[in-house]
This record gives structure tokens, sequence and C-alpha cells, in this order.
């Protein structure tokens, strides 16, 4: 089985809604953002997934997230910007952004999405 990582970063603000503390207000992070796939075959030219391809879709994905304001975002109106929801919704995005050839769909498997909101804390994503 092969494993590939790729990551990217953002900057943004959100408040957590109905929090007991100060993350209820206004603030930022600079998050980190790691993706992780899988597969046990390569393509014809010995690759699991183009990086290239990888990076490209995960800038498309992260680009309306850059310095937005997260509670303003459409699916952040009706969920909290928390670090699992991003998490979340990361992942979906990309899947969808990634998996546009019958052969990635067969070969590749999306793993898990991590957010990390500082260097010390982060929550990951998959869907199994």
């Amino acid at each position: 089985m092969f494993h590939m990582t790729v990551e990217g970063r953002f900057s943004a603000a959100h408040a957590i809604r109905e929090y007991p503390g100060a993350c209820q207000y206004l603030h930022g992070h600079n998050y980190r953002v790691v993706v992780y796939l899988a597969g046990a075959e390569l393509d014809r030219l010995g690759l699991l997934i183009d990086y290239t391809d990888v990076k490209r879709a995960l800038e498309v994905v992260l680009a309306p997230y850059d310095h937005a304001y997260l509670n303003e975002l459409p699916y952040f109106t009706a969920h909290n910007p928390t670090s699992e929801e991003i998490a979340r919704v990361l992942y979906r995005e990309l899947h969808a952004a990634l998996f546009v050839t019958p052969d990635l769909q067969r070969r590749v498997r999306l793993v898990r999405v991590d957010v990390f909101e500082s260097e010390n804390q982060g929550v990951g994503y998959g869907e199994d």
C-alpha cells in the first residue's frame, strides 16, 4: 500500500457560536491542512497520483477560505466553524475535486484531511 501526504495552508477568522469562553469572539488562525491519500496500484508512470494534481486541487479548495470570515461562508452559516467541521467540509470538497476520472476513483482513496489551527493541535476527518 502506498501512502501520500500533501499540505496546504490558509489564514482565516471565525467565532465559535455559543462557546463558553474566549473562542466565542472573533479571532483567527493560520491553518495547516494535511491531506492523506492511499492506494495499492500505481499508474503507468509509477505514480499513485501526481503531486501537482493534488496540490492544484487543494489550492482550489482552500482559496475561498483564505483570509475569509468563516462564519459568513455558506456551509458555516448552519454549522459552527470548528476545526472538526472545517476538516469535514474540506474532505468532501477535496474528494469531489480530485476524483474526476474512473481510474483515480478505482486506484486512489482519500484517507483523511487534518486541520491544524496551531502547531500543537488539530483534528482529522475521513470517511470509511
